[in-house]
């Protein structure tokens, strides 16, 4: 038989049962649909966690004091004093493949201004902070260095905190403010960038020089942190060497001797939070598709029950000349044309749904059209595969029998 009157046959059986084969499409429809809608969410997900982490600073490569193990007993990473201004130094002229270099040392308080205060905290840094952070002053300016060098009690602070000390909108510019006891006087205000990927308001901050914070805050002479950011992202890896290599000389380590710093790089948050989004959109995908095997158990039983329903139809057809083979091709593109079909408009509704999503409960949304033909695939598969069975029982019926059935 010709396969352009199978496919006649096949429309023709379809449109006879538009509702039966409407609630048979439903299931794939309705899979298909949520694959994608999944999909474009924890994709959506992922890019919205990689571009804040790129806000943040992605090539970033933070340094910090190792725990160590003295006369047997490991002592706390945090209680350690083993970065010096000197390694700062040393890792800013010696790496050549950082682009900018500042030490870190903080200490949280109580910022007061007048009647209005708020707890916050006091980082001390140098300019090249707001290139590694990926942060710039929209009003003012950040100190010189000679404020670095006598240790002069400006800041720079964000807008959270301007919102919390002025709160009747008073321009902070040269207004003294105080951490605690010590009065500050304001020099910049940040740009605003709003709350990160972890839930942190980056716009509660406040900056001073570095030289600042360790002499009249902290009074020590060892360094928290030293938070530096590689030429590119590429060179991430490359730079964490060149800076392992520098400090291991700066404190005199030998070849056997553990590492007394960790150094640390976004990249390593950036893999971490990947693998996750990726294990979540792989969940959701995964519950989105048991909507596809329910879809296609139905169009079996669809199928299944077409066959018991038209018997002494296919009875005749085999009687006058159809072979196997074109009873079986039959049902097939009748399981084809409904996944096929069902599949379209599962595509489009995913979109909508998709597009609905981003607008009314704001979540980050992208589709991939790797997805959407994923899923397009599966629905095709589906239907050749659920609807095997019932074409093959129909071409196995016995000619006389079919004809005799009642």
């Amino acid at each position: 038989m010709h396969y352009g009157n199978l496919f006649k046959i096949a429309f023709r059986a379809l449109i006879g049962n538009k509702l039966r084969t409407l609630l048979t499409m439903l299931g794939i429809i309705i899979g298909v649909a949520s694959v994608i809608t999944m999909l474009a969410i924890g994709q959506g997900s992922k890019r919205s966690i990689a571009n804040q982490i790129s806000e943040m600073g992605s090539n970033m490569i933070m340094i910090h004091p190792g725990a160590s193990s003295t006369g047997g007993v490991r002592m706390d990473a945090g209680s350690m004093q083993t970065l010096k201004l000197e390694d700062f130094h040393a890792i800013k002229e010696q790496c050549s493949l950082l682009d900018g270099v500042t030490p870190q040392v903080r200490s949280s308080g109580q910022l007061i201004n007048g009647n209005n205060n708020s707890p916050s905290t006091l980082y001390g840094v140098t300019e090249d902070y707001l290139s590694i952070r990926k942060q710039e002053v929209e009003k003012g300016d950040i100190w010189n260095e000679r404020d670095e060098k006598t240790a002069a009690k400006v800041c720079v602070i964000g807008t959270t905190v301007v919102e919390n000390l002025f709160p009747d909108g008073t321009d902070p510019l040269d207004k003294v403010i105080r951490f605690n006891s010590i009065p500050f006087r304001i020099v910049g205000v940040l740009k605003s960038k709003g709350y990160n990927s972890m839930g942190q308001d980056q716009d509660d901050v406040v900056l001073a020089p570095y030289t600042t914070v360790m002499k009249r805050i902290l009074a020590v002479t060892y360094l928290q942190s030293v938070i530096c950011s590689a030429k590119s992202e590429g060179q991430t890896d490359a730079a964490i060497a060149q800076i392992t290599e520098v400090l291991r000389k700066q404190h005199k380590l030998r070849d056997t001797d553990e590492d007394n710093f960790t150094i640390r790089s976004q990249a390593e948050l950036s893999a971490m939070m990947n693998s996750t989004t990726d294990m979540m959109t792989t969940l959701l995908a995964c519950i989105a598709g048991i909507s596809l095997v329910v879809g296609g158990i139905g169009i079996m039983n669809i199928e299944y029950v077409s066959v018991t329903e038209r018997t002494k139809e296919i009875g005749l057809r085999m009687s006058v000349g159809a072979r196997g083979i074109d009873i079986m091709s039959q049902f097939l593109i009748e399981a084809v044309i409904i996944s096929i079909t069902g599949g379209i408009i599962g595509v489009l509704l995913g979109v909508i749904a998709t597009v609905l999503v981003n607008i009314l409960a704001s979540w980050p949304v992208y589709i991939e059209p790797w997805s959407v033909l994923l899923s397009f695939s599966v629905c095709a598969l589906t239907g050749v595969f659920f609807g095997w069975y019932p074409a093959r029982k129909a071409a196995s019926l016995n000619p006389i029998d079919a004809i005799r059935y009642e």
